[in-house]
């Protein structure tokens, strides 16, 4: 699944070009199935080896990367830290839960059984 809209057409581009320099914006969309991302993390790193600042959306009924004004923050985020390059995948890496925050340690997600048994980068099932 492609990531579309026209507010995500300047961040793929920019992903493209690939690694640049520090900062780096690393954008990930997760969703209860592939169809719908229910939640988005940006994550800044302003150099080698640093922690990366972490910024989080999430929405219950609309997809994220459709979303206007989501679109809008996140590019206003990328500004404000003078992101040089930016890495994004072209679909939904996961279930928008986290382990060990919102399901045990080494289990599956309850509230998401689409990513149960599936390689949350490929979405193919894993035997």
């Amino acid at each position: 699944m492609k990531i579309k809209g026209r507010l995500n057409k300047p961040l793929a581009k920019q992903a493209r070009k690939g690694f640049r320099g520090f900062p780096v914006a690393t954008i990930a969309f997760y969703g209860p199935d592939d169809r719908r991302a229910s939640k988005v993390v940006v994550g800044i790193v302003h150099h080698e080896d640093a922690e990366p600042e972490l910024e989080k959306w999430y929405s219950d009924d609309s997809d994220l990367r459709f979303d206007t004004e989501t679109g809008f923050e996140i590019q206003a985020l990328i500004k404000k830290h003078g992101v040089v390059s930016v890495a994004m995948l072209d679909r939904m890496i996961g279930c928008p839960h986290e382990e060990g925050v919102d399901y045990p340690d080494g289990g599956s997600c309850p509230q998401c059984p689409f990513w149960h048994g599936r390689d949350r980068f490929s979405g193919e099932t894993i035997n």
